[in-house]
């Protein structure tokens, strides 16, 4: 079973870990299959050799007659022909084995980002981009290594303790039972340290992820800071975190030193078994000199196979970690969805009812909206005003599903939204925000992101509309200008204006603006809202606005509290009420 920590992370059994991730070997089986064989022909050639010098210094001792130039040639050419088995063998093991890991990687990869684009903001929410994006890089680095060396590793030594002791039985049982016995030991004192080990590997993640998450954050908001003058408040909080990273990985080490202090006391144990019961056995007659060389050599190799997984044991372990954190991002649930037999949205009419809808959030428990009725004609050009956390934007958020309803009945065209396909759906329903992204990219790719099909002509055509060709003409490359991350080289009324061309392009039968124009001045306000009008003929529209001489031409205007919808009209009628809207538009008069 998995168990959650105290940050709501799942921790998953190695056994879990394994199992989830085996099946991603399925599409490379047939080179998962040559490189263990590969891995097999290297581990006989070092098998072989103990055995050669077995013959060799056995007929030297005991048979001299027999040990002819024929044989030492003989033995030296079947050494020679096993190295170039090893040679290529080992070759095909560092390249096309690697090779592998990284496809491993590679599929791992692409199979998160895909779960990625299906999480809901509930997710985003909660999690930060810099822990997401060390889980999608960093600690899947890491597995590439991990997926190549751990069955060659572990299938190595594996054979390497079974052929041993098969041969070294063959040649005197009681001690190998003596030297092998120390073993299983080995191993359960091992295990545990390992355990350790996790833990502390575990906690080094997360910590990257929080120093990516504090980068990112310092970084993006590096205007802000040097307009406070904050660089060293900034500079300190790194530090913590910094510093913090470096108590794990001190931890980390200290389990490191206790793993290699421990193997070496079992390696030490082995030696000494060999050295005492093979003299006695020796002293005995029950062993020759050229069969305890033999086990020297054996044992020599055993240990050094021993060595191999202490240090694969680190690498192992960063494995485990990076799967882990793979697995937390996999198993994060999808709560958005298209439900079975979901249909297709087509040519949406734009009719929009809202029937005793209430909404909360789910991580938190804060209701938003209670038991709201509200209707929306189709082509009709709708208001919502009132003060902040009333549910504008949550009422918005609802309708392209990016939050579902939690009781009551959301419909367009007659039809719950939830009984339409998520993508159809969204398609459909152009959305401007006041806060614009715009990919780091060109004008071009920026407005054609609206319909990646889209001819050149046809993005020139949504730039004209939203106002945006004349000042999209004169940059330095046109269409093709590079406006660097999020536009941060184009002003706030031309970012504005490139994405309400590419929602021109996009052509959806309903229109969301959320304060689209309340963050520019009054120059780029009014190019912005003659682009909106453009883009609000004959679609059914739905304005967030706290500006409100941007909607007196609504048709209706709805009046939003945390109290549900307290008035509704034009703005004449609801001027003539003198309630809340009333008050609202006659301050922010006053304040022009």
């Amino acid at each position: 079973m998995t168990k959650k920590t105290e940050n709501q992370e799942q921790q998953y059994p190695t056994r879990v870990l394994l199992k989830r991730f085996i099946p991603y070997y399925r599409p490379y089986l047939g080179t998962l299959g040559r490189d263990l064989f590969c891995a097999a022909l290297t581990t006989v050639c070092e098998l072989v050799l103990p055995m050669m010098i077995r013959q060799i210094t056995d007929r030297g001792m005991y048979h001299f007659e027999d040990l002819t130039v024929q044989f030492i040639l003989r033995t030296v050419l079947l050494y020679l022909l096993l190295r170039v088995v090893d040679c290529v063998a080992s070759y095909y093991m560092a390249d096309v084995g690697h090779v592998m890991g990284a496809r491993l990687e590679t599929d791992m990869r692409r199979d998160a980002y895909a779960h990625l684009q299906s999480l809901s903001d509930k997710y985003y929410k909660n999690t930060k981009v810099g822990q997401i994006m060390g889980r999608i890089t960093n600690d899947l680095f890491d597995v590439t290594e991990f997926s190549h060396h751990c069955p060659e590793e572990f299938f190595i030594a594996g054979v390497k303790v079974l052929v041993a002791f098969v041969l070294l039985g063959t040649i005197n049982l009681p001690l190998t039972v003596i030297i092998f016995a120390i073993i299983p030991v080995m191993l359960f004192v091992c295990i545990k340290v390992n355990h350790w080990q996790r833990r502390a590997f575990r906690k080094q993640r997360v910590q990257i992820g929080e120093l990516n998450a504090r980068i990112e954050d310092s970084l993006l908001g590096q205007r802000v800071v040097k307009a406070f003058a904050n660089e060293p408040i900034e500079i300190e909080k790194f530090e913590k975190d910094n510093q913090k990273f470096l108590d794990i990985k001190k931890e980390t080490y200290r389990y490191m030193g206790i793993f290699k202090v421990v193997t070496l006391v079992f390696e030490g144990i082995m030696y000494l078994a060999v050295i005492l019961a093979g003299g006695l056995f020796l002293y005995h007659r029950q062993i020759t000199p050229p069969d305890l060389v033999v086990y020297v050599l054996y044992v020599n190799m055993l240990i050094a196979s021993i060595r191999r997984i202490v240090e694969f044991t680190e690498q192992f372990q960063r494995g485990m970690t990076g799967i882990e954190r793979f697995l937390q991002i996999m198993d994060a649930d999808v709560d958005i969805f298209s439900f079975d037999g979901a249909v297709e949205m087509k040519d949406p009419k734009g009719e929009i009812l809202f029937k005793d809808v209430s909404f909360e959030y789910t991580d938190d428990h804060t209701e938003v909206l209670h038991h709201l009725d509200l209707s929306i004609h189709p082509g009709e050009k709708v208001a919502l005003v009132g003060p902040s956390g009333g549910g504008k934007t949550t009422l918005c958020n609802l309708i392209p599903r990016f939050y579902d309803i939690s009781a009551g009945s959301l419909t367009i065209d007659g039809r719950e939204v939830s009984d339409y396909t998520l993508e159809s759906l969204r398609k459909n329903i152009g959305i401007v925000q006041q806060d614009v992204y715009l990919f780091s990219g060109t004008v071009y790719d920026n407005i054609v992101y609206g319909r990646p099909d889209a001819s050149r002509e046809e993005v020139t055509e949504a730039a004209r509309k939203a106002g945006a060709h004349e000042f999209v003409s004169a940059l330095p490359d046109g269409y093709d200008t590079y406006i660097g991350e999020r536009g941060v080289r184009l002003s706030g009324g031309q970012k504005q204006r490139i994405s309400i061309a590419r929602v021109f392009l996009k052509d959806p039968g309903i229109i969301i603006l959320d304060e689209a124009t309340s963050a520019l001045d009054n120059e780029s306000e009014f190019a912005v809202a003659e682009a909106l009008n453009e883009l609000a003929v004959g679609r059914t529209t739905i304005t967030v606005a706290h500006r409100l001489s941007t909607i007196r031409d609504a048709d209706r205007i709805y009046v939003l509290t945390e109290n549900g919808i307290e008035e509704s009209g034009n703005h004449q009628e609801l001027l003539d009420q003198g309630g809340i809207y009333s008050r609202l538009y006659r301050t922010a008069e006053r304040m022009r």
